[in-house]
């Protein structure tokens, strides 16, 4: 068995989260890295030999990996490789085309393995799977390929694979990310291939699984079968899924369990003294990870490591990533904050009830969520309205002297712009 992880994509829905990193890269649920639920699974299903492949922003990912230790991939056989798109001597190769073409390019890892089957996953999504009675399946059907499915809401069906199958699960039909769904049974960007079918199906031309790979097998009659899976899954491909999926942790009965022992999400976790709670601080319905300082309000927010609340600043309804300062008397209200960044004492981010969307990015933030990008500097005491996107970087000066910044506005980085 090989495992393929495809950890490439650029996000572009996760706005400025995914600018400076891949989307598998983004921090989510206090310490952990959105890759690391894959991952995990792989290694809990017992599956030791795995390729990651990688190609946007790939440093932060690369850095997160190492040699695979937190997961025990640092191993002589098997173990964790890195795969990124290369030019190899007398063949042109180019940037990955798409999910098929990341795989075709990486034919010679898997050959050297030859491996009896080939497990592709998708790096970007929240779950717990045990992968083996997925592959089970497959050989007990003989299929050619086993596709991992499952209903959604109808309403965010557009954005997967849709599949029909019939009464023994063989997969009948198949489309991609169509316009009007006619269904909301979906793919899951899982999939198992038997080795030898897997080269015979890579080509030039067929560029990605969804839109090229899969719907030519089904309309050729080849043995294409779903795998219906019943457990908690998320994509957490937009600001508003990635927001509201990371404050579910925080429900009475979250839909993955964290400290569940027997499914560990294993990461790579910094040396850091635990969380201290000063005296006056109130935490309520909150995940606090090491390193963090409270001395102010949190409410219904999840802190990473290293980020301070200093005393009478209030983080409500936020997500606030690794090593961020939020100064005195400041105030966060359904904000996103991603690393080191700092808002000034008095300053307030999410503030009001006008949800225009952002002039920049209407598609992306419209729900009311403002985000701060990585090392961005709030002036204090500025007001910030809803759905407001801070670039990575901006400090200060790039306020103006306004004072506040209206719901939908964008503040761009000075020396991005230059």
């Amino acid at each position: 068995m090989v495992t393929l992880i495809l950890a490439g994509g650029e996000g572009e829905r996760l706005s400025i989260l995914s600018q400076v990193r891949a989307k598998p890269g983004v921090p989510f649920g206090g310490k952990y890295r959105i890759i690391d639920f894959t991952l995990s699974n792989v290694v809990n299903s017992g599956l030791t030999d795995v390729g990651i492949l990688t190609q946007y922003a790939p440093r932060s990912l690369i850095d997160h990996i190492g040699v695979g230790r937190p997961w025990d991939l640092d191993r002589s056989r098997g173990g964790v490789a890195l795969l990124q798109p290369f030019i190899g001597r007398g063949r042109a190769r180019d940037w990955y085309r798409g999910t098929a073409d990341a795989v075709l390019q990486n034919l010679d890892f898997i050959a050297d393995r030859d491996p009896e089957l080939v497990l592709v996953l998708a790096g970007d999504h929240v779950y717990k799977m045990d992968y083996r009675p997925f592959l089970a399946l497959h050989r007990e059907k003989r299929a050619e390929v086993t596709c991992a499915v499952r209903t959604v809401p109808i309403e965010e069906a557009h954005r997967f694979g849709i599949l029909s199958v019939d009464e023994e699960g063989r997969v009948t039909a198949f489309v991609e990310k169509p316009d009007d769904p006619p269904s909301n049974l979906v793919s899951m960007g899982v999939y198992v291939f038997s080795w030898p079918l897997l080269r015979e199906l890579l080509t030039v031309d067929r560029v990605d699984f969804g839109r090229d790979v899969l719907p030519a097998m089904v309309a050729d009659g080849r043995r294409v079968y779903g795998y219906e899976f019943g457990g908690y899954w998320q994509d957490v491909g937009t600001v508003e899924s990635y927001w509201r999926t990371s404050l579910d942790l925080l429900s009475d009965d979250p839909g993955i369990e964290l400290n569940d022992l027997g499914w560990l999400i294993y990461t790579k976790s910094e040396d850091r003294p635990p969380a201290r709670i000063g005296r006056e601080a109130v935490v309520s319905r909150s995940m606090i990870s090491h390193g963090c300082v409270v001395d102010g309000r949190v409410e219904h927010s999840i802190l990473s490591p290293g980020v301070r609340v200093a005393a009478g600043a209030t983080v409500k309804d936020s997500i606030v990533m690794f090593d961020a300062e939020i100064g005195p008397g400041a105030v966060l209200d359904r904000a996103i904050l991603d690393k080191e960044a700092w808002i000034g004492s008095g300053a307030r981010v999410g503030v009001g009830d006008d949800l225009r969307p952002n002039r920049d990015e209407p598609e992306r933030l419209a729900s009311g969520i403002t985000l701060v990008g990585k090392r961005a500097r709030v002036p204090s005491g500025v007001e910030i309205g809803r759905n407001c996107r801070i670039d990575p970087g901006a400090v200060e000066r790039d306020f103006g002297t306004g004072g506040r910044v209206g719901s939908g506005e964008t503040i761009f980085a000075a020396s991005a712009a230059s």
